[in-house]
This record gives structure tokens, sequence and C-alpha cells, in this order.
């Protein structure tokens, strides 16, 4: 796993709240639920609405568009949605919010 930095701890969204930003090429949303930051990507596999327009409810990201909840543990759609998004660890350090990236065997040879 790869660790790369996204935030200061003053930039980390506070409880209630979305972010969306960059990090190692991938646009990802930055969610406080509960004062636990979770990292998702930021767009919806079902319209492609932009999850930074969305809420989340009862641990739930809910997408602005056609209202699509997704399990902001699991990432699994709703029963019936047969989709999902991706969440990616989170790990908040003293310098700031790290956002963990699966490390392919490609870029472990060239990366």
């Amino acid at each position: 796993m790869k660790w790369l930095k996204a935030l200061n701890k003053v930039q980390i969204p506070t409880k209630g709240n979305i972010k969306t930003l960059e990090v190692g090429g991938k646009q990802l949303c930055i969610i406080n639920n509960e004062d636990k930051i979770i990292a998702t990507q930021s767009f919806c596999p079902h319209a492609g609405g932009h999850f930074s327009g969305g809420w989340f409810k009862n641990g739930h990201l809910v997408c602005p568009v056609h209202r699509y909840e997704y399990n902001l543990k699991t990432g699994r759609g709703a029963e019936g949605q047969g989709d999902y998004i991706h969440i990616y660890p989170t790990e908040l350090r003293e310098d700031g919010l790290y956002i963990g990236f699966e490390e392919s065997w490609w870029s472990k040879l060239w990366g």
C-alpha cells in the first residue's frame, strides 16, 4: 500500500461536510461522518453525479442526481442497485490526513 498525504489537519472537512480534492492523480471526496474521515471516489457509478453535491445519512453517501445510496464502510450500493463505490483507506497522522492506494505489480516495478 502506498500512502500519500492529502490534507494538513486544518484542511480536513469539519463534521458533516464533504471536500473534493485530487490525490495521486485521482479525484476523491473526503467525508467527515461523525468525526470519522472517509475517502471515496468522487463520481457516482450510476449516472456520474458528483458526490460533492450529495450528502450522507445513516452511514450512507447519497448521490445528488438520483439519490442512489452507498455504504460508507463497504462501498456497496443499496439493495437492487448492483453497483458500488471505491472506499480508500485513510490514516490521520501528526502532520495530516493520508490516503492509501493499492500498488499494482506494474508500479512496483516501474513506479
